[in-house]
């Protein structure tokens, strides 16, 4: 006859095989976030091991304390030792376009306008420029471009 395992008898062990499923589903969709839940996970599944006794509410409660502690230990980590990126703008649209050169659709001056970015407009500030002119973006204050205008080309 097979031995049925109560897993309720057993929460050491859901414990570990939260931190194992947490582990895997940090591989499969990697957000460097999981792996800490995962090591909490690990911890109070060793803790239960180690206390058989501790209730239900004391090992929620230990998850969510190590849970904590994991994360600030994450952050620090990535504080201290950045990971290189190839592209670190690459969440940072408005970064993105600084130094692109836009065409005015509706006249720009310090009050507000707006320009034409690839196939849609934002609202822009700058130097009065009328609509039509070419101005390059500077920055953003918000979702507000700031834009300069073009110098003007030499007359031969």
């Amino acid at each position: 006859m097979i031995a049925t395992v109560d897993w309720l008898q057993h929460p050491a062990l859901l414990w570990l095989i939260a931190a194992v499923a947490l582990g895997i589903a940090e591989l499969v969709v990697p957000g460097v976030f999981l792996v800490f839940l995962a090591a909490a996970a690990a911890i109070m599944g060793a803790l239960a091991l180690l206390f058989p006794e501790l209730p239900v509410a004391g090992q929620l409660l230990g998850f969510a304390g190590w849970s904590a502690v994991a994360v600030l230990i994450g952050r620090r980590w990535y504080r201290d030792f950045p990971v290189a990126s190839t592209d670190p703008l690459l969440n940072d649209r408005v970064a993105r376009l600084v130094g692109e050169v836009v065409t005015v659709v509706e006249p720009v001056s310090a009050h507000g306008g707006r320009v034409r970015v690839g196939d849609g407009e934002w609202p822009a500030r700058g130097p009065d420029s009328p609509a039509g002119a070419r101005v390059r973006i500077t920055g953003a204050d918000g979702a507000t471009l700031r834009v300069e205008p073009l110098p003007a080309l030499p007359q031969n």
